[in-house]
């Protein structure tokens, strides 16, 4: 029986297609300290869909990267890449394999490939050596950063130090953040491959198409110009001058159900290429905007199988692994890093209102940190009335978390942060403290008065008010104002790591469909002049805590607040104005008096005490103008 000759070729071209890689090891980038330097080995053939062997599980690639010094050394996990260039060509098979160091130095750097082969030999170790590739040696140089301004690569990686505030390795500034904890669906986008939501109707897929305005010439894109939209929204909140933001990366029968890394929705085993090329391409650009990346891993409704046994259809088929670390679970996270644990600036959030049991949250944890070879912030976040009961069993070394992500309501933000402080401190485990969901759950930070025909206030359903019809539980009016009061500055006075704003899920522009991060222009201005405000006053809130009760505010309530270095430095903020006496009786020396406008930023400005003096008590005075609106004062040796 003759072939037909087209069906020959055919069978031709898959065969040499389907061909293993030659072993050749490329590594490219911007050779330069600090930034994203990837190895890309041409090894086996595999397809994404593949099932025996898995690329994913049954190929275990690990690259060793070692400084020539001998210091640092980093075991990065590598991954699957299809073509090598999956996000542009969609292609979901190929011979590259890849992994991403962002070295620490500059100088030789050498590399030793680990390539081996059996079952879910990626995820529990073992294996067979899988020749040519095992035992792959070589070298790189790399130059010395020069990167500067907002760009995290002239700052080099954030880590954790054992207090309450992350520090960047390079030039040694410790970290406050600001920015948006909304929408959680940020990647359910329509730009992204094969992205699809589960509940269209009510949360549609994302065009971000009102931030296309801010997107720049040079700016990246993927596939001839996708990825405008969110790539133009990253570049809004780093123009206002915000440094984070959250996004989910699994999120299947969640409030948003339109978010997961895999192939398909319900394939938690193998994972899309092309997609994950493309996440990466928004991080990569976030990073060099200096912008944070939160990223939350799972969400409430599917973080284990809870509520699978108390509902007549037993366990919930989206958790991976049943809340437990098994397969599914730790390849989720060994994904996640080697794609995306070079970024320089950024926090494991082991999921949002996690109900895992400790037990399986120090699991995960753990696997996290030892897998992630540059052990960044990894962090809980549960309900308001769960926080105790979740977060002591876990503080001080019962765990390797190193924060906390605080979910409150927003006038309470600097007792809740004051007392994680606090607990953390007396557990022996100093935590960085963020507050990153402001409640009234639907409710939110409000948007800007005028915002789409709004008044920009946040009120409870059913209040005779021209706009309330955007809330759903009791609450009090509230506006941006109150929010930058009691949230933001309550936060950084309680001795916190900063604020991400949360939209509810009532108000426009919410938590779900939210595509507009001008509803909020006003507050990231605020945001952007508390940042601004510590460097420019060469503030070291690293080193300081809160004196509440310096100011008389021993029951630590929202009338005003310190923060201190005892003997050197003190601020004091008063979200009401009016002025304050500050106890000075244990210290000696003058003391100098300046005002901070937290609603306009500029310069310092004097007010009616221009010195006090230590040995006793002494009023603070006020400013000159507006003393019934919020004032920062700035007390000096």
């Amino acid at each position: 029986m003759r072939i037909p000759i087209i069906f020959a070729l055919a069978a031709l071209q898959w065969i040499l297609h389907a061909a293993d890689g030659s072993g050749q090891v490329a590594v490219s980038g911007e050779l330069k300290q600090w930034h994203k330097v990837t190895l890309t080995l041409d090894g086996p053939f595999a397809n994404e869909k593949d099932a025996a062997p898995n690329p994913f599980t049954d190929h275990a690639f690990n690259v060793t990267f070692t400084h020539e010094s001998g210091m640092p050394k980093y075991v990065v996990p590598g991954y699957f890449a299809a073509d090598g260039d999956a996000g542009q060509s969609s292609a979901e098979n190929g011979t590259k394999w890849k992994a991403h160091l962002s070295p620490d130095k500059a100088g030789v750097w050498n590399y030793h490939v680990s390539f081996t082969t059996g079952k879910f030999a990626a995820l529990d170790g073992g294996g067979e050596a899988l020749k040519p590739f095992d035992g792959i040696t070589g070298s790189f140089e790399i130059g010395a950063t020069d990167k500067a301004g907002r760009d995290f690569r002239g700052k080099g990686r954030l880590e954790y130090v054992g207090k309450h505030h992350l520090r960047f390795a390079g030039s040694q500034e410790s970290f406050l953040k600001a920015g948006a904890d909304a929408p959680e669906t940020m990647l359910g986008y329509v730009d992204f491959d094969n992205t699809t939501g589960g509940k269209v109707k009510k949360v549609p897929l994302k065009t971000w198409s009102p931030h296309l305005q801010d997107w720049k010439a040079g700016d990246p894109t993927w596939k001839d110009g996708k990825g405008k939209g969110l790539i133009g929204a990253i570049n809004y909140l780093a123009a206002k001058g915000a440094n984070a933001f959250s996004f989910l990366t699994y999120n299947a029968a969640g409030d948003g159900d339109n978010v997961w890394p895999f192939i398909e929705r319900t394939d938690k085993m193998h994972y899309d290429c092309s997609k994950l090329d493309q996440w990466g391409i928004v991080f990569d650009h976030a990073t060099q905007l200096g912008l944070y990346l939160h990223f939350k891993l799972q969400e409430n409704e599917m973080d284990d199988d809870r509520l699978g046994h108390e509902s007549k259809a037993g366990r919930v088929p989206e958790s991976l692994d049943g809340g437990k670390l098994g397969p599914e679970r730790k390849l989720y996270c060994r994904e996640i890093i080697a794609r995306f644990g070079h970024e320089l600036a950024l926090n494991w959030n082991i999921g949002e209102e996690n109900t895992q049991s400790a037990e399986e949250v120090r699991d995960m944890v753990k696997y996290l940190h030892d897998t992630d070879p540059y052990h960044h912030h990894i962090v809980l976040h549960t309900f308001p009335n769960q926080q105790e009961l979740k977060y002591d069993v876990l503080i001080g070394e019962q765990s390797l978390l190193t924060g906390v992500s605080l979910q409150n309501g927003w006038n309470t933000t600097h007792q809740r942060t004051l007392h994680w402080v606090s607990e953390s401190d007396k557990a022996g485990k100093p935590w960085v403290v963020a507050q990153d969901e402001q409640n009234p759950a639907g409710l939110g930070v409000p948007q800007d008065p005028g915002y789409k025909g709004t008044d920009g206030i946040a009120i409870e359903k059913g209040k005779k008010k021209e706009n309330a019809t955007t809330g759903d539980v009791k609450s009090k009016p509230y506006t941006l104002h109150d929010i930058r009061k009691l949230c933001l500055w309550g936060n950084f006075m309680a001795g916190g790591a900063g604020v991400e704003y949360y939209f509810g899920y009532a108000l426009p522009e919410n938590d779900l469909v939210c595509e507009d991060f001008r509803s909020r222009d006003k507050s990231w201005d605020f945001c952007r002049i508390a940042l601004e405000f510590f460097p420019a006053n060469k503030v070291p809130f690293w080193e300081m805590a809160n004196a509440d009760a310096l100011i008389g505010n021993a029951k630590q309530d929202n009338s005003k607040y310190c923060l201190a270095k005892a003997g050197q430095i003190y601020l004091v903020y008063l979200p009401q104005g009016s002025s304050t006496e500050l106890d000075l009786s244990a210290v000696q020396g003058d003391f100098t008096v300046q005002w901070f406008n937290p609603r306009t930023g500029g310069a310092l400005r004097d007010g009616s005490v221009k010195v006090i003096h230590g040995g006793a008590r002494a009023s603070i005075g006020q400013p000159a103008d507006e003393p019934q609106e919020d004032w920062l004062a700035i007390i000096r040796r």
